[in-house]
C-alpha cells in the first residue's frame, strides 16, 4: 500500500465519526492554543519591554543613586540608602570634563504626578519631568510641532512646557497648544514644544508627560532632592565598547567621590545588558511555569487520541482482519493507524494555532504587541504531529499484531 492510500484511509476514517473526532481534538486544540498563546505573551513582552520602556541595544548609560543589587532585601536596601548619597551636577560637570569615551551627558530629576490644568478644563495624573536640554538629543525625542527647550531657557528657569500629545489634545482640542498656557499647581507654562504619539505601556499612555527645564522644575517643586534628586544620562561614541565607557564613568564617579580601592561603588550604573538581564532572570522562572501548564494540557489531549485510537482498533478489529487476509503487511496497519493519530493530532495542533493567532491578534490591539515567529508555528504542528505519533504507537501495535483469523471473527 503506497503512502497516498495510507493518507486517504486515515482521512476517511477521521472524517467517519465527525464529532468524535472533534471531541478527540478538543484537548490538543486547548493545549496548543494555550502553549502558544503564553509563548506569543513571553515573546511579545520581552520584545516590547527592548523596544518602549528599556530602550535596550541604544548605547546608554544612566549614572543613578541606588543599583539593581541594593534592592535584594531590606538590609541591603538600608545599607545603600546610608552609603549612597544622592547625585550632583558637581559630579555631572566633572564626568562631562573628563569622560573620552562619552559623547553626550544630561540630567534628568522627577516623575512628579500633577494635575494639569487649562481654564475649567483639567488633566489628571500628569507625569512631569526636569530635563536638561541635551536630552532631547539623547534620548532622540521626535518633536510633532515647536521646539525643545534651550540652554537659555534651562539657565534662566523659563516656565515653559514640552508636552505629549495626550496634554495637548485634551487641554487644546482646536490645535492651538503652541504658544499658550497651562497650569500646574497653581503656576501657568508655556508649551513651546508637542512630542510626537508613543501610544500605550500596558494600558498607561506614554503621552501624557510634560518635560519641564531641569533648572524651572527644581525652583518651582520644592528643589532638586530626595525623590525629585537628579540622576545622569550618558550616550556613547561611535565604535566605543559599552564595556570601556561604562569603565570610565565608574572610574570617575569613583575618584570624584573619592571611595576608597576595595569598596563597593556608592551609586548605581545602569546599561541595556543590565536592563535585559533583570527582565531576563524576571521573566524567566514565570515562563517556565506558564510554559509547563499548557504543556500538560498537551499531555492530556495525547492521552486522549491514545484513548480513541484504542476503541478504533477494538471497532474495526474485523475490517482489520479482512484487510490482512487481502494481503495487507504488518507495516500496512501500523502505518495506517499512525498516520490517522498523527493526522488527528496535526490538525488539532493547527486549529489551536489559528485560534492563538486570533487571541494574539487581539491582545497587540488592545494591550501590548505580541509575537507568534514562524519557526515557532512549524515548531508547533511538528510537535502535534509527533505528540500524535507517540499517542498512536501502541493502538498501532496492538492493530498490526493482530491474528487475522480472529479479527475475522469479531463481532
Amino acid at each position: 500500500m503506497n503512502l497516498a492510500e495510507t493518507l486517504k484511509l486515515a482521512i476517511d476514517a477521521i472524517f467517519a465519526h465527525k464529532l468524535r473526532s472533534f471531541l478527540t481534538l478538543l484537548g490538543m486544540i486547548i493545549g496548543m492554543t494555550a502553549f502558544m498563546v503564553v509563548l506569543s505573551l513571553l515573546l511579545g513582552f520581552r520584545g516590547y519591554v527592548d523596544e518602549k520602556i528599556a530602550g535596550i541595544g541604544s548605547p546608554v548609560i544612566t549614572v543613578q543613586r541606588f543599583n539593581f543589587d541594593d534592592f535584594k532585601d531590606t538590609d541591603t536596601i538600608a545599607a545603600a540608602q546610608r552609603r549612597n548619597k544622592e547625585l550632583s551636577f558637581d559630579e555631572l560637570d566633572f564626568i562631562e570634563a573628563n569622560a573620552r569615551l562619552i559623547d553626550k551627558i544630561g540630567a534628568k530629576a522627577g516623575g512628579t504626578s500633577r494635575d494639569i490644568r487649562r481654564g475649567s478644563t483639567s488633566l489628571q495624573g500628569v507625569q512631569i519631568t526636569g530635563v536638561e536640554p541635551v536630552i532631547g538629543q539623547i534620548e532622540n525625542v521626535e518633536v510633532e510641532a515647536g521646539r525643545y527647550f534651550t540652554d537659555a531657557e534651562n539657565n534662566n528657569s523659563m516656565r515653559v512646557a514640552f508636552v505629549g500629545t495626550d496634554v495637548a489634545t485634551k487641554l487644546f482640542p482646536a490645535g492651538d497648544a503652541i504658544g499658550n498656557e497651562i497650569t500646574i499647581s497653581g503656576i501657568p507654562y508655556r508649551i513651546i514644544g508637542i512630542r510626537v504619539a508613543k501610544g500605550s505601556v500596558f494600558g498607561q499612555s506614554q503621552d501624557a508627560f510634560i518635560h519641564l527645564p531641569i533648572k524651572t522644575y527644581g525652583a518651582n517643586f520644592g528643589g532638586l532632592r530626595r525623590n525629585r534628586a537628579p540622576y545622569f544620562v550618558a550616550t556613547v561614541k561611535n565604535g566605543v565598547k559599552m564595556d570601556d565607557a561604562v569603565d570610565e564613568v565608574r572610574t570617575l564617579m569613583r575618584i570624584k567621590r573619592k571611595v576608597p580601592a576595595g569598596e563597593k561603588d556608592n551609586f548605581g550604573l545602569v546599561t541595556p545588558d543590565a536592563i535585559s538581564g533583570l527582565i531576563g532572570s524576571f521573566t524567566g522562572v514565570f515562563a517556565t511555569v506558564l510554559l509547563v501548564v499548557p504543556g500538560i494540557a498537551l499531555v492530556v489531549g495525547a492521552i486522549v487520541i491514545m484513548n480513541i485510537m484504542l476503541v478504533a482498533v477494538t471497532e474495526r478489529t474485523k475490517e482489520i482482519g479482512i484487510r490482512k487476509s487481502l494481503g495487507a503487511r504488518q507495516g500496512d496497519i501500523l502505518r495506517q493507524f499512525l498516520f490517522e493519530s498523527a493526522l488527528m493530532a496535526a490538525m488539532g495542533g493547527a486549529i489551536g494555532l489559528i485560534l492563538a493567532y486570533s487571541i494574539s491578534t487581539a491582545i497587540s490591539v488592545f494591550v501590548f504587541p505580541t509575537r507568534i515567529p514562524w519557526w515557532a508555528a512549524v515548531l508547533a504542528i511538528g510537535v502535534s504531529g509527533t505528540v500524535g505519533i507517540l499517542a498512536g504507537l501502541f493502538p498501532a501495535w496492538k492493530a498490526a499484531r493482530l491474528d487475522p483469523i480472529e479479527a475475522l471473527r469479531a463481532d
